[in-house]
């Protein structure tokens, strides 16, 4: 009742024209339905306007006002088909409205009875003459918009949503207003369909009864919108983030920091947009620009924008999974994330936006659903394993790049639209103004029997039907290419890395040949190389190799060198180890070790104690699960397996 009349209960002295708009409930297992509204207005008389009109005399020639109450069809569905929703409500009404010689119940069973379909598209007739099709996405991960992506881009230009869509990552509450119920359900659900791959878990309301207006005090985040007349009840919110889609505005109080995108992913992202939404800005100073722009249509380029945020959650994430950790202690095996490791291959552990998203509830439940090796893979997957490396070398190159957007905009309407030769509606509309007819019948109550009997019918049918079952397509979930093949390095810094890890090598083997004084030279040049993350693990690698030659025993002088080299390494290591130091140090500290007297051994570990990485319960938990990983690995992996998997995490 709350969501059919959002702002209320209301009669109105004039008949309104028929109104549609889809609300989405939520129930407590966290599933989504959609409730379609479609409100027409019935002429009423009240009972007090009965007992005035008793009381005034006859001949009075004051008449009461006709008043008007809303009625309303509702549809609810856990799927989303608005424009099957619309179209089968608006029937419904016609046939109440225009008198059409078919009982009401006809068309209001087959809604009760139709099952959606799973592999194709589902040509449907409600009994009136009508022909509905009704279309599921090739890959249900993917999010279907529709115009609503554009219309929001439209609504509130390029930097506004860039802000909304920073602001819902980083888990702020958002609230839009409108006085359009529809276009409140459309920006909402714009704003998830830009965050895929990620999805939104916290409270999700795209229009909200004035009723609940207390909820927006909650103090988690929440996307939700509100009708624009309950606004001046919305000015004391002082850490909401309002958009109004009328207005085109973004109010960010001033209490509220968002977190931007980091650079350069922002201003590419600015420029891709500008590209798709105003191609005629690229041509605006040529002396001759072309006679005709081809621009794209409002479907399409819904598409092409959301492509460019596909492109950029492929840049943001690319890697990833070299940094998926298995823990083994459970049952169930439980996948984990190595945030830090994937902040300090990218060189981004100062990067504010990254890093709440990665510690939010929406990439936690990505890690979960998609840390899985073995699944079915959709477009991102693809995207982040094979053309990481192409967005890179294309960088700016502004024609590539809106190439690589259109091939993208093609799938994502292509998984839409699977069949466009079949989307043909024929639904009859009202005549022209049907709502205005004075001596309109009130809207009937439909016969329980007939409609039961009717659905027992269908059902039946649907019983004696084999099922429509979607083939799953399961695959090994590629990886990509490590985020280190990635990332862009130079030719000199190369050259220049390369001299300085030699330079520690052997130094190294000088201290275990014991050939000191060249050690003590090289020792200065050593100490300035340790700042570099390549001499550092360049360390742990060439002690790593003298532990297993059975060289961990040293005397005093080798002894002392190795530690000032480990703790050269580790006081540049933050509490997150975000390089993986501390962790290849950890088993050398226990192995290196001196006698200093009979039966007394001093480890290394004993002189490497005092820094911060050690008080980090999230490393310890993690060296912990990487331990029982590793154990595992060699319990059931033969060597040339274990070798080969050792080189490609490398």
């Amino acid at each position: 009742m709350l969501f059919c009349q959002p702002s209320g209960w209301q009669l109105f002295t004039e008949r309104n024209p028929p109104t549609f708009f889809v609300a989405v409930l939520t129930d407590i297992n966290s599933e989504r339905h959609y409730c379609a509204c479609f409100t027409f207005w019935e002429a009423v008389e009240s009972a007090q306007e009965e007992e005035e009109e008793e009381e005034k005399e006859p001949s009075s020639p004051v008449q009461p006002a006709q008043l008007f109450a809303p009625k309303s069809l509702v549809l609810v569905s856990r799927l989303d088909h608005a424009e099957v929703f619309r179209n089968s409500l608006g029937l419904i009404y016609t046939i109440y409205v225009d008198g059409l010689s078919v009982s009401l119940e006809n068309p209001a069973c087959p809604l009760c009875c139709c099952l959606a379909p799973h592999a194709s598209g589902l040509t449907i007739s409600l009994g009136a003459g009508d022909r509905q099709v009704i279309q599921t996405p090739i890959n249900d991960s993917l999010p279907v918009s529709s115009c609503s992506v554009a219309l929001l881009f439209r609504q509130l230009g390029i930097t506004n949503v860039l802000y909304l869509f920073c602001a819902a990552l980083t888990e702020h509450k958002i609230l839009f207003l409108s006085s359009s119920y529809q276009r409140l359900t459309d920006a909402c659900r714009a704003l998830l369909a830009l965050m895929f791959p990620l999805k939104y878990s916290f409270t999700y309301v795209p229009i909200l009864p004035a009723q609940l207006l207390e909820v927006l005090s909650t103090p988690t985040p929440f996307i939700i919108g509100v009708h624009s007349i309950f606004q001046s009840e919305t000015q004391e919110l002082l850490d909401v983030v309002i958009a109004d889609l009328d207005g085109g505005t973004v109010n960010v109080p001033e209490c509220v920091h968002i977190s931007l995108l980091p650079e350069p992913l922002l201003q590419q992202t600015r420029e891709a947009l500008s590209m798709v939404l105003d191609p005629e800005l690229e041509v605006a100073d040529l002396a001759f620009p072309p006679s005709t722009i081809s621009a794209s249509s409002l479907k399409m380029q819904d598409k092409e924008i959301r492509a460019v945020f596909l492109r950029l959650f492929a840049q943001l994430l690319q890697g990833y999974r070299w940094c998926l950790h298995i823990i083994r202690i459970h049952p169930e095996p439980v996948i984990r994330f190595h945030k830090a490791a994937f902040l300090g291959q990218r060189g981004l552990t100062e990067d504010d936006f990254l890093t709440k998203v990665l510690e939010g509830m929406a990439f936690a439940g990505f890690v979960t659903e998609r840390g899985a090796p073995y699944r079915s893979i959709d477009l991102f997957d693809e995207l982040v394993a094979y053309e990481v490396k192409r967005m890179r070398a294309e960088e700016g190159n502004k024609q590539k790049i809106l190439r690589h957007i259109k091939e993208l905009a093609e799938k994502l309407y292509k998984n839409e639209n699977p069949y466009p030769a079949v989307t043909m509606h024929k639904v009859q509309k009202p005549t022209e103004g049907c709502h205005l007819r004075l001596h309109q019948k009130p809207f009937p109550r439909l016969d329980e029997g007939t409609v039961q009997w009717i659905i027992d019918q269908a059902t039946a049918k649907l019983q004696t039907a084999p099922p429509a079952v979607k083939a799953e397509k399961k695959c090994m979930v590629p990886s990509g290419p490590p985020i280190a093949a990635i990332m862009e390095r130079n030719g000199n810094a190369l050259a220049n890395s390369a001299r300085r890890l030699e330079v520690v090598r052997n130094c190294i083997s000088y201290v275990f040949e014991n050939k000191m004084l060249e050690a003590k030279k090289l020792f200065p040049a050593v100490l300035r190389a340790m700042k570099g993350r390549a001499a550092r693990h360049c360390l742990t690698q060439e002690l790593n190799l003298h532990v297993q030659q059975n060289r961990a025993v040293l005397d005093h002088q080798q002894f002392d060198f190795i530690i000032r080299m480990m703790n050269c390494c580790l006081q540049d290591c933050t509490a997150m180890d975000e390089h993986g130091i501390a962790a290849a140090l950890l088993p050398l500290v226990t192995a290196f070790c001196r006698k200093l007297s009979p039966g007394i051994t001093q480890f290394a570990y004993s002189c490497v104690q005092e820094h911060v990485v050690w008080t980090n319960i999230q490393f310890w938990e993690a060296m912990f699960y990487c331990d029982v990983q590793n154990h595992i690995r060699a319990l059931y992996l033969d060597n040339n397996e274990e070798n080969h998997a050792d080189e490609v995490r490398r």
